[in-house]
């Protein structure tokens, strides 16, 4: 879901003391390329960092425009009355650019270590709801005095005040179910890491958010979701943030408009990758986002098929996306399932229309299978090189021959390891979110979902015949032959298998959506 959030993007930054003039200059290098928001890390308990807040308040003096917050402050060690001060003072000093990101405080043992209370999980949580009570009455200087009589926090008549210079935003760095349902009852802001929370968790964890936010009589898009991403770009894109600056706009714009993250920090302390982020990140993920929120929502026109494709069975308006066909070659004499027997879905109502934003789910669908499809295809390319090398005479005539060889085969089995975690990563995720949520909305989808997931079982043994042939072919026990035997088999199984999933899956999936 799109919350229809404002974009924002910032940095987050090892606030290292050794190293302190080069935080204060990476921070204005933030604000000079566009971004947004500086973030540090508060982590008192570690000797090399600096003081967060002080950080801050020189930062806000070597910059005017930026917005900035902890990331996120450590409560058990400020205690909020005096935290709320400092956060408005730096708001008033600043011209209104101070946001408030805060933590239970996860590392327990190093809180205690320096003299911080000692607080079991549960206790941090309760303690985090009084803090948050404390800072915004601190904020509020027409409430009167402030008392509270809580289990960590007791205040008896203190006065409130200064009032910040606007109206700062709580944001949660949030991962449990307790603390997700404060972030949804009481916060401004969700702010998790993707280090800690992946993308595949992002769905149920705004799931629990949203229901939190309702309960409380609060509306879901009242609350910013922010998330600490890190990355590289070098890789093919194959996992996240892992690619040229095209994959990261087309990620990070996917995880706005699916998942409705609106707020992207950048993890680095490499100028040229802040640099690069900024100049060609940001611009391109603003732009997919804006053309997909102001998209009309009439039919789109069926285009003519594409090389190696077929429009989907069922007739349906405006539809688009269309599945890859399965061309019915087979490589293996081995067969693991009838394909007779596959269910069908429903069909769909005539005239049925799809907005771009409905079609993108399919589309993604079908962008991941081509993905793994290439993947396969590069995979039996390889398996070809290393046989090639085996039968070549000269290759058998010295050491330094043989050692290539071997080298051949250990990069052969990292190859194939990588791709069945791939292929594993993305059948688990349909099978934990995706296909209950179609097959909740849709019960008629039931008949083709469970032959999917009982195909998904059945592809995760053959990759499993595939990691052992590899296992066997580096040990010497086995050639080639067995390697080439079980892709074979996984050629004609998944291949089988992904056009199935999308003959069945893109129309309900532009319909339903992915959760």
């Amino acid at each position: 879901m799109d919350y229809g959030q404002d974009l924002v993007f910032g940095t987050f930054l090892t606030p290292l003391a050794a190293r302190a003039q080069r935080v204060v200059d990476l921070a204005v290098l933030t604000e000079q390329v566009g971004l947004d928001l500086v973030t540090l890390q508060d982590h008192p308990y570690q000797a090399k960092f600096a003081d967060t807040w002080t950080l801050l308040s020189v930062i806000a003096a070597h910059t005017s425009r930026v917005r900035l917050s902890p990331n996120v402050a450590n409560v058990p060690l400020r205690p909020p009355f005096v935290l709320a001060k400092s956060a408005a003072t730096l708001d008033l000093l600043s011209g209104g650019r101070v946001e408030l990101g805060l933590g239970s405080g996860g590392f327990r043992e190093a809180i205690a270590a320096i003299g911080g209370p000692t607080l079991t999980a549960a206790q941090g949580v309760d303690a985090l709801v009084e803090a948050i009570q404390v800072i915004r009455a601190v904020w509020d200087e027409n409430a009167g005095s402030i008392r509270l009589d809580g289990e960590h926090y007791q205040l008896k008549g203190a006065h409130p005040g200064p009032a910040p210079s606007h109206r700062i935003e709580i944001w949660l760095g949030a991962y449990k179910p307790r603390m997700l349902a404060l972030t949804g009852a009481l916060a401004d802001g969700w702010l998790p890491t993707a280090s800690y929370a992946a993308p595949e968790t992002l769905p149920a964890m705004n799931a629990a958010i949203d229901e939190a936010a309702e309960s409380a009589g609060r509306e879901p898009a009242a609350v910013r979701r922010l998330y600490n991403i890190s990355g590289s770009f070098v890789g093919d894109g194959s996992e996240f943030l892992q690619g040229p600056p095209s994959v990261w706009v087309e990620q990070l714009a996917d995880l706005t408009l699916a998942e409705g993250m609106s707020t992207y920090i950048l993890g680095s302390d490499d100028a040229d990758t802040i640099r690069r982020f900024a100049a060609e990140v940001v611009p391109g993920v603003r732009e997919l986002v804006q053309a997909e929120r102001t998209q009309p929502r009439d039919p789109v026109p069926l285009r003519e098929n594409h090389p190696g494709q077929i429009n989907i069975a069922v007739p349906v308006g405006g539809l688009e996306v269309a599945a890859t066909p399965d061309d019915g070659s087979r490589r293996s004499a081995e067969q693991l399932w009838d394909e007779s027997t596959r269910p069908t879905g429903p069909t769909t109502e005539p005239g049925r229309e799809y907005s771009a934003h409905e079609q993108a789910a399919g589309r993604h669908l079908v962008d991941v299978h081509d993905h793994l499809r290439g993947e396969l295809a590069q995979l039996r390319d390889l398996v070809d090189q290393v046989a090639a090398g085996h039968g070549d005479p000269g290759a058998v005539r010295s050491h330094i021959a043989s050692m290539a060889l071997r080298q051949n085969d250990w990069t052969l089995g990292v190859y194939c390891a990588q791709y069945c975690r791939v292929v594993t990563g993305h059948h688990s995720l349909e099978d934990a979110s995706v296909f209950p949520h179609l097959r909740s909305r849709d019960p008629r989808l039931a008949p083709v979902i469970d032959r999917l997931e009982q195909e998904h079982l059945v592809i995760s043994e053959v990759l499993e015949r595939v990691d052992s042939a590899l296992v066997q072919l580096v040990s010497g026990s086995e050639g080639l032959a067995a390697v080439s035997a079980a892709l074979d088999l996984l050629s004609d199984t998944l291949l089988s298998h992904l056009s199935y999933e999308e003959r069945e899956l893109v129309e309900p999936l532009a319909r339903l959506g992915f959760y």
